[in-house]
């Protein structure tokens, strides 16, 4: 791993434990029963994804938290730069993990591949 790939792990972890705290900090309950799962920042750091968990959220839902996440995305970044001392804070944006939902549909089909092999058999 080079200088900057250790430089972005770092940003990255401090922003997982940065951001559910600013959500804390918000007047919307809604936003502090959210599950932050993951956040991937750019090669420049200038932008970072942040992964949440869906857990079993209506589209509806999630659409609510989405929009409600975009408006509070500059309150979340004050509160980095205000907190670390950076220059510049990562543009944040929010969206659902599923990468979950990914694994387990692929963890469905090698159970009924592993069941169709012993029904042969």
């Amino acid at each position: 791993m080079n200088e900057a790939e250790i430089k972005i792990k770092r940003t990255e972890s401090l922003l997982l434990e940065l951001i559910p705290e600013a959500l804390g900090q918000l007047n919307d309950n809604r936003l502090h029963e959210l599950d932050i799962v993951e956040v991937k920042c750019s090669r420049g750091r200038s932008d970072a994804k942040v992964y949440i968990n869906p857990h079993n959220y209506s589209e509806a839902d999630k659409n609510t938290y989405l929009r409600q996440l975009r408006k509070a995305s500059p309150i979340v970044e004050n509160f980095c730069l205000k907190d670390q001392g950076w220059y510049r804070c990562p543009k944040l944006t929010f969206e659902f993990d599923t990468q979950l939902k990914k694994s387990q549909n692929i963890e469905d089909l090698f159970k009924k591949i592993a069941k169709d092999t012993n029904d042969e058999s």
